[in-house]
């Protein structure tokens, strides 16, 4: 190509006219005398740019594989764990009564027998979370089996009143860790059945109890409370044995930097579920800055207003839960006359041990149909919380639970009693699983563990209080007993609503800093 051209000569302000002269500007040497540098080159011959590359995260890859035989494994398994802890528990209401007779121990001491075991979850729950985010899910969880299962079977043992103290404190510092199960779980659950397969496996929870309840009418009446406490540390056993089956979490090794782990822990389920693995590469969170298993993380600026609401509805959650448990078996043995029971004309002696009401077979029976409310609770919280909302389920389940735990002030027959702590139960039950089911939700991988923990210890401290309502105050005054459940439930339905971020539908964060307010949809 020729052209006629001009080049500019700056010390004259002048231009040169080149029109005479014959050039070729695609001449690499007159391109550099003109000063317009190499020419492109052709299309063709241009290197061609590399495709992104396709990628996926670890949540993204579970709800690509979905819900399969993995997760159907894993859900057996974290029910075992909780019926067995269910057991533990709710031993404590047909315990006491029983020491009641045989050890002659008055009402404070049959109190501190269930604050005791409060007291331990309390101390080791946000320890059982810190050991679970530095050193893993897996580990945690065959820790704090085997160490409940041992000093559960060891308290069967216990020779006088300080030593059940001691060894019952211990098997509640084990009890601590146990909602870590649900902080593995939840971390293996496509995001759209996440809060229906967290709720549907505390069914098991419910046949926990259950069972504990039928254990006891088959052996207290005929072996005695040291073979029931025996007995229902076995299930612990066989936990902490089928624990080794258990993969770690995914999420927890992406956040401790170990890609290759976390990648063929996704590919074991992917060929357990029949599904094949999304296509690219697995990413890598950032790293920078992430901290990890300290309390004071769950207080920065993002967080720090929901995890005080929380720790408010845990304490109320535990509080009115343990409280109904225990106020049941009080109730039916109350000599008031108006709650069921039949008038007691005989005086009152504390010290008076020669007529000591131990719980009936019919007690038991009863106890068995307000322990059963637990499955409908289950349900009814399944069938609303993707409807309302995680906040909402929660804050309407804690106000119908105050109203009719409140009716249970009326004096009334015994059927009727019965009804209304078995639609009590059932409410407080739901409100408390989707706070199990909220929780793990709101906080990122980085401190879930120590925010659930955290959630757990608060909790604590409600058990550790309700004790002395359930089994002391309801002594002197069952209506005023009862009246305080009711105004605390009214209490943690507010706070429900001021929860700020709605988690129904919204993928688990990695990080802090992936936080933000959601409106429900």
């Amino acid at each position: 190509m020729f052209s006629r051209l001009a080049k500019f000569r700056s010390k004259s302000d002048s231009y040169e006219d080149l029109d005479r002269v014959e050039m070729d500007i695609t001449d690499p040497s007159m391109r550099e005398y003109i000063g317009m540098g190499e020419p492109e080159p052709p299309a063709e011959a241009r290197p061609q740019e590399e495709p992104p590359e396709d990628t996926f995260t670890i949540q993204q890859a579970i709800d690509n594989i979905g819900f399969g035989k993995f997760q159907i494994k894993l859900s057996i398994l974290t029910g075992v764990a909780w019926m067995a802890d269910a057991m533990e528990m709710m031993i404590l209401s047909i315990l006491s009564p029983a020491l009641h007779c045989d050890w002659q121990i008055n009402e404070w001491k049959q109190a501190l027998i269930t604050t005791i075991v409060f007291c331990g979850m309390m101390c080791s729950s946000s320890i059982w979370g810190s050991l679970c985010d530095k050193y893993g899910r897996k580990a945690e969880l065959i820790l704090c089996s085997v160490f409940t299962c041992y000093f559960g079977f060891l308290s069967a043992f216990a020779p006088n009143f300080i030593w059940l103290l001691i060894l019952r404190g211990l098997v509640g510092f084990g009890i601590g860790g146990a909602p870590q199960s649900v902080t593995l779980y939840s971390e293996f659950l496509p995001t759209a059945s996440r809060a229906t397969c967290v709720i549907l496996v505390e069914i098991f929870w419910a046949i926990g109890a259950c069972f504990e309840v039928l254990l006891a009418l088959a052996v207290m009446p005929t072996l005695g409370w040291r073979w029931l406490l025996g007995l229902s540390a076995v299930p612990l056993l066989f936990f902490s044995c089928c624990c080794f089956w258990l993969p770690e979490s995914a999420r927890y090794d992406i956040t401790r930097g170990n890609r290759t782990r976390a990648l063929a822990t996704l590919e074991r389920i992917a060929k357990e579920n029949g599904k094949p693995m999304p296509l690219g590469k697995l990413v890598e969170p950032s790293l920078k800055g992430v901290k990890r298993g300290s309390v004071k993380d769950l207080f920065i600026p993002e967080l720090c207003r929901t995890t005080v609401i929380l720790w408010a509805i845990w304490l109320v959650s535990a509080f009115a839960y343990y409280g109904i448990v225990l106020m049941t078996t009080e109730l039916f043995e109350s000599p008031d006359g108006c709650h069921g029971t039949t008038k007691d004309k005989s005086p009152s002696d504390p010290g008076c041990y020669v007529h000591c009401k131990t719980l009936t077979r019919n007690d038991y029976v009863d106890l068995t149909w307000t322990t059963l409310a637990e499955f409908p609770g289950l349900f009814l919280t399944v069938f609303i919380i993707e409807r309302i909302g995680r906040k909402f389920t929660m804050a309407v389940e804690f106000f119908f639970f105050a109203v009719f735990v409140l009716l249970a002030n009326i004096c009334t027959i015994r059927p009727v009693l019965t009804f209304f702590l078995f639609v009590a139960r059932a409410l407080i039950s739901g409100a408390f699983q989707a706070a199990y089911v909220y929780t793990p939700e709101v906080y990122p991988t980085s401190m879930r563990a120590i925010g659930l923990g955290s959630c757990s210890g608060m909790a604590r401290v409600g058990a550790i209080i309700t004790p002395f309502v359930a089994q002391v105050l309801l002594k002197v005054s069952a209506y005023l007993a009862i009246s305080t459940y009711g105004v605390m439930s009214l209490i943690a339905a507010v706070a429900s609503v001021l929860l700020p971020i709605e988690t129904k539908g919204r993928e688990m964060k990695d990080h802090s800093h992936d936080q933000k307010t959601v409106k429900p949809s």
